[in-house]
């Protein structure tokens, strides 16, 4: 899909980077820009601009966060001692839309793939040891996903905080295999949580 339009075929390449964007698509969003007026448009992409200028990731837990800290870190009605590991930023924004979880997070921005070359050492696991070692965590809840990858990397974890006195947890009921926690509708994530199976019951079975 070719235009006469040098600068609509950049735009509409540029949009149609986007998950899940197609050309067409991209072509109908770009050309609803082009009716706005000028400064709604600057507004538009100046949002864009300010929030990768700007963003910054908690040094606690990696959410995405205005500050430093993330809301949930230092919200001081969250229970410290419960920590739900999830893959990126998405699940936890899937989990806290469920309003059943009332503990913290530790994202580890991705899983242990060795076919994509991605080990240990390129995840925020090293710094989850580090909180487990300072802080009194009475559980990890593990909320990777269904995949051999999520396992894996639960296993890994598991392995490290083996002989600590830590109650280990898995999101359980209603999440099926290979499953993301962002596409499971709310109710079935949120019963999920609250029925939670021990892991080390899971592994052995």
């Amino acid at each position: 899909m070719e235009f006469k339009s040098k600068l609509l075929n950049q735009a509409v390449t540029q949009m149609s980077s986007l998950p899940g964007v197609g050309k067409r698509t991209a072509l109908r969003l770009v050309l609803h820009l082009l009716n706005k007026d000028q400064h709604e448009v600057e507004q538009f992409s100046n949002s864009f601009i300010k929030l990768k200028e700007s963003i910054k990731f908690c040094n606690t837990c990696f959410n995405i966060s205005d500050k430093e800290i993330c809301d949930i870190c230092s919200h001081p009605k969250r229970d410290s001692s419960i920590i739900c590991i999830v893959q990126d930023i998405r699940d936890v924004i899937a989990i806290e839309s469920t309003g059943q979880f009332f503990g913290k997070y530790h994202v580890l921005g991705g899983v242990i793939s060795p076919m994509e070359g991605i080990g240990p050492e390129d995840l925020n696991i090293s710094s989850l040891l580090t909180r487990i070692e300072k802080n009194s965590v009475k559980e990890l809840i593990f909320g990777l996903p269904a995949t051999m990858e999520g396992d894996t990397t639960n296993f890994f974890i598991y392995r490290k905080i083996l002989d600590k006195e830590i109650k280990m947890s898995l999101i359980s009921r209603g999440i099926g295999i290979g499953n993301q926690l962002e596409y499971i509708d709310e109710i079935t994530l949120g019963k999920s949580i609250m029925n939670r199976s021990p892991y080390e019951i899971n592994f052995s079975s």
